[in-house]
């Protein structure tokens, strides 16, 4: 497995961090900063600055930072997107890791946090890979979804399996599905899945991989799992995105992001 990630990067951000820890005398600061503290001390290191889109790469018409909140906008009056548009981590390509983050996303809004994952073609800033889905409607938030590769792995509420592709059934993608894909357990049902997320409001979300096993959780309880045997479509590490979607004017929010490599 390739876990090779830039360590000096994420170094040199712990160890702003901790400088931080010990600055300020103000209330407020020391309660922000032993939040980040406690980040730290926890093995996670934060991924975004507090106000410009420095570790990353994007379309900056479309990704901006605000009082550290990273806002991802098309607007109303802006030239509709062509493509689906990423901004990209530049901290790495773990494979093994858990992520963590805030979000809010407007009642049109498609988005999501896509890991694992690979340039594709020559489309500026498009993403390969796994993603943990995230929508105004909360119909998919997260679902696992592969972004323009196997489509959906595993829906809300669902616990599957992808096996590896057999001479007889090599998998394609039907009705927006992995047709192979085996649900092994039922999560929740319909009420207590949309009891998992706050409309309008800020959530957390986690993504936890580890393996070929690939979990999500909103505000702690876990929405989808894969387990991924398909040796011939599955990755092991890659790259890390947010997305704004193709469509309606929409706005999505990310705060607090944090990653913490696991061994």
């Amino acid at each position: 497995m390739n876990k090779m990630i830039k360590y000096g990067y994420l170094t040199a951000t712990a160890s702003l961090l901790m400088l931080a820890c010990n600055a300020g005398n103000t209330k407020h600061d020391q309660g922000q900063h032993a939040v980040l503290d406690s980040s730290v001390q926890e093995g996670f290191v934060a991924m975004l600055d507090s106000n410009t889109l420095k570790g990353w790469e994007g379309d900056s018409s479309y990704w901006r930072m605000e009082s550290g909140i990273l806002i991802g906008e098309i607007k109303a009056d802006a030239e509709p997107l062509k493509n689906n548009t990423f901004l990209i981590w530049k901290g790495g390509e773990p494979g093994d890791f858990v992520l963590k983050s805030g979000f809010r996303i407007s009642a049109d809004g498609n988005s999501g946090i896509n890991y694992r994952s690979e340039r594709f073609g020559n489309l500026p800033y498009a993403l390969k890979g796994y993603q943990a889905d995230i929508d105004g409607r909360h119909l998919y938030t997260g679902q696992n979804y592969e972004e323009r590769n196997r489509t959906t792995l595993a829906y809300r509420g669902q616990k599957t399996e992808i096996p590896n592709p057999t001479a007889g059934e090599s998998g394609a993608s039907k009705g927006n599905a992995w047709s192979t894909l085996i649900v092994r357990d039922t999560l929740a049902t319909a009420t207590q899945l949309a009891d998992a997320v706050k409309v309008g409001d800020w959530n957390e979300i986690e993504i936890v991989a580890k393996g070929n096993k690939l979990s999500h959780y909103i505000n702690g309880k876990l929405i989808s799992e894969v387990v991924d045997n398909d040796k011939q479509h599955r990755k092991q590490s890659g790259l890390i995105g947010v997305q704004v979607h193709v469509g309606p004017p929409m706005k999505i929010e990310y705060k607090d992001m944090k990653i913490k490599i696991l061994d």
